[in-house]
């Protein structure tokens, strides 16, 4: 039999979580109707319809994880409940007429761009796709991370990731081995202490928490903030600064006494939480705050003072069929196995989990393998034309989740609509600019807390040492460049035909 014809679309969005989202109503306002938006779930939300773990939730308030021209009036608490997060990606989808966009139960297999047409060849489990155009918003967590431990897979019983929840298994009266203390497991913790019967957290390494403030929010309060929305957007440009004071202070360690300050904020909470001395030093990290994704609870530490549960410090040696072993040459007996242990963030099928093949067929996955390199303006790289990442291995900005995704996603509208203007069929971002920008980023990370020593592992370095998936400049910046980046460092070409048959490029740059 052969191939399917293709569906044939100007744009196509990977990824239909928030990223993907906000490409397409981005789209719409400029104007460009013929898009579809791919993913593999049956239905949108991305990392926030996979993770449905009990007590999910959101680190940052309300007012702030949410796009700036969209507030989120839905969650009833200071933090939004994951479910409340989902139901606010519904409801942008919705108000911004993105449903009949949306290409659900499709999972992407590879994309290839066509050197000779300009166009993009994506390969989906529902048949290929042809595009002018392809924004990759997958995300960076998509791919659950299992750790390598020994005998994992001989576990008689039940083995759960945190990303890929079991909601039929009943934790109530079992014995439970939570692998991970990171900030899903600080969430998590909590409520499956409460359930049961006895649970063992294996602690690679301590994280720093500092105290959740989360508050409710009264439908009256939400009312009024739907009447006066500046009153809102008041709040939240106050605690968009605080976020930048932290990222662009504490991790560049251009104000140490700010780190000193988070670091004794959270010790404080623990000493009042946590009355053994002990038990506390084995809670306390051992590198500075912002190394590794700092948590927030009120609770998380306290757990550790339950009767029914054991914090566990000693190295895993393995998984038999009914529990863990671990150095100290203890065995705990366990009905399930919780795995808290993330995303794969850098490295082949993680970021990208597909092959992106750009000129010459060259696979983006062995790209980043031989260069040290992110993205120009974490959007664009040389090779890779008429394409577009959103939250992928790029430079981005710490935890202004929606004001990273507005700015690529107005990134590449920009390039898209001057190369209409300019009847072009590419464009892509010259090598030049695009090594500039690396090297002055790098620059810039030089003294940050990655970089300086003070971080041994982290999720946020990759494999040569990198920390590409933060930008160390302020939010105002990275707005501001994300409309006003020189047009002239991207090069645009016309395909044009020959009398022979056959094309060519024509350079407008």
């Amino acid at each position: 039999m052969s191939d399917p014809e293709p569906t044939r679309v100007e744009v196509a969005v990977i990824g239909a979580g928030f990223g993907g989202i906000g490409a397409g109503i981005r789209l719409r306002d400029a104007g460009i109707e013929d898009f579809v938006i791919l993913d593999r779930a049956d239905r949108v939300g991305g990392a926030w319809q996979a993770n449905t773990y009990p007590d999910v939730a959101v680190d940052i308030p309300m007012c702030s994880y949410a796009f700036s021209f969209e507030p989120n009036l839905l969650s009833a608490r200071t933090y939004p409940t994951g479910d409340e997060i989902q139901a606010y990606a519904e409801s942008c989808v919705d108000k911004y007429g993105l449903r009949a966009h949306l290409r659900l139960n499709t999972k992407v297999i590879g994309l290839a761009f066509d050197e000779r047409e300009h166009m993009w060849d994506v390969r989906t489990s529902a048949g290929p796709v042809r595009a002018r155009f392809v924004i990759v918003a997958h995300g960076p967590l998509v791919q659950p991370r299992t750790p390598d431990i020994e005998g994992l897979d001989s576990f008689a019983g039940t083995v759960i990731h945190t990303a890929r929840w079991d909601h039929d298994h009943d934790l109530e009266g079992a014995g439970v081995g939570v692998i991970g203390t990171g900030s899903s497991a600080v969430q998590l913790i909590p409520p499956v202490a409460e359930r049961a019967k006895r649970l063992h957290v294996f602690q690679r390494s301590a994280v720093w928490v500092v105290p959740k403030l989360d508050l409710p929010v009264p439908r009256a309060l939400r009312w009024v903030f739907r009447m006066l929305p500046l009153i809102l957007r008041v709040i939240r440009f106050q605690i968009d600064v605080m976020h930048e004071l932290i990222a662009y202070f504490a991790f560049r360690r251009k104000l140490p006494a700010t780190v000193r300050l988070i670091e004794r904020l959270s010790l404080n909470a623990m000493r009042k939480q946590v009355p053994d001395e002990r038990l506390r030093a084995q809670l306390t990290p051992d590198y500075r705050y912002g190394c590794k994704r700092p948590s927030i609870s009120s609770n998380y530490h306290r757990t550790f003072t339950r009767d029914n549960v054991e914090l566990v410090t000693d190295p895993i040696v393995r998984v038999t069929e009914t529990g863990i072993l671990t150095a100290d040459g203890e065995h705990r007996e366990l009905d399930t196995i919780v795995l808290a242990t993330g995303f794969r963030v850098f490295g082949r099928g993680a970021n990208p989990p597909f092959p992106i093949l750009g000129r010459d067929g060259v696979d983006l996955a062995d790209y980043y393998e031989t260069n040290r390199s992110g993205a120009y303006e974490g959007v664009t790289l040389p090779g890779w034309p008429n394409s577009f990442s959103v939250l992928g291995t790029t430079y981005s900005f710490t935890s202004l989740y929606f004001p990273m995704i507005e700015n690529s996603t107005r990134h590449a509208v920009r390039c898209i609509r001057e190369m209409y203007a300019r009847g072009a069929t590419c464009v892509e971002i010259k090598a030049e600019p695009h090594a500039e920008f690396v090297r002055d980023m790098r620059r810039r990370q030089s003294t940050s807390v990655f970089l300086t020593g003070a971080c041994t592992t982290s999720t946020f370095l990759d494999q040569h040492g990198d920390s590409p998936v933060f930008r160390p400049t302020t939010a105002l910046t990275a707005r501001w460049r994300s409309g006003h980046f020189p047009l002239e460092h991207y090069s645009f070409t016309t395909k044009i035909a020959t009398d022979q048959g056959s094309s060519q490029d024509r350079s407008q740059s």
